[in-house]
């Protein structure tokens, strides 16, 4: 056998070597991108359920606070980029402005103590609060398979196969917005007590 057909049998056997390689990563790149969207798809389902509480939960308060036109006309505009928003950052994005606006509006009741006593408003946090759960557990869940995407991806030489296969790393990480720390945490089980008029003598 002759050198050269030796050599030929090498590269090919390198090119079938590397041509096995590409498909492997690309096929594993494919899976971890689904398992990406999935995990997208359900945040965007319990943040759609928030936006479709929202109205209801302004209504009542509106029916207490009829003067707070700005914090009701912050929660509308939030809640209309949360809807027309189409990529996960533009959607990532517009929730945490909805957040700060969620947050002042959920504030308000601690100038009305009537609000706080109601039925509606109080059954309307209750699934919010529980919506916000399953907001906080989507959301882990989605950035633990976009971690796992983002390490695969960037790992050697999986980058270069990847860049072959045009993947991309994905930089949309749901991280809790500034705002949402910061808002104050409302107790709405019991409304206070009136005070009491002081003791005359």
């Amino acid at each position: 056998m002759g050198k050269g057909l030796i050599v030929i049998i090498i590269l090919v056997l390198i090119a079938l070597f590397a041509f096995g390689q590409y498909v492997s990563v690309r096929n594993t790149l494919v899976t971890k991108n689904e398992a990406v969207r999935a995990s997208w798809s359900q945040v965007d389902i319990v943040l759609q359920r928030r936006a479709d509480l929202i109205p209801n939960l302004v209504q009542t308060v509106k029916g207490y606070a009829q003067q707070e036109q700005t914090v009701f006309g912050d929660i509308a505009n939030a809640r209309a980029r949360l809807l027309s928003a189409n990529t996960p950052a533009d959607k990532i994005a517009a929730n945490g402005q909805l957040d700060g606006a969620l947050g002042r509006l959920l504030a308000l009741s601690e100038n009305y103590p009537q609000l706080r006593s109601n039925e509606n408003f109080l059954r309307l946090q209750d699934e919010l609060a529980g919506t916000e759960n399953r907001i906080a557990v989507a959301r882990k869940r989605y950035n633990d398979s976009l971690q796992d995407y983002n390490t695969y991806i960037q790992k050697f030489p999986n980058n270069i196969f990847a860049g072959w296969a045009g993947f991309k790393p994905n930089d949309a990480y749901f991280q809790t917005s500034e705002g949402a720390r910061a808002v104050p945490r409302v107790d709405f089980s019991a409304p206070q007590a009136a005070p009491q008029p002081a003791p005359t003598h």
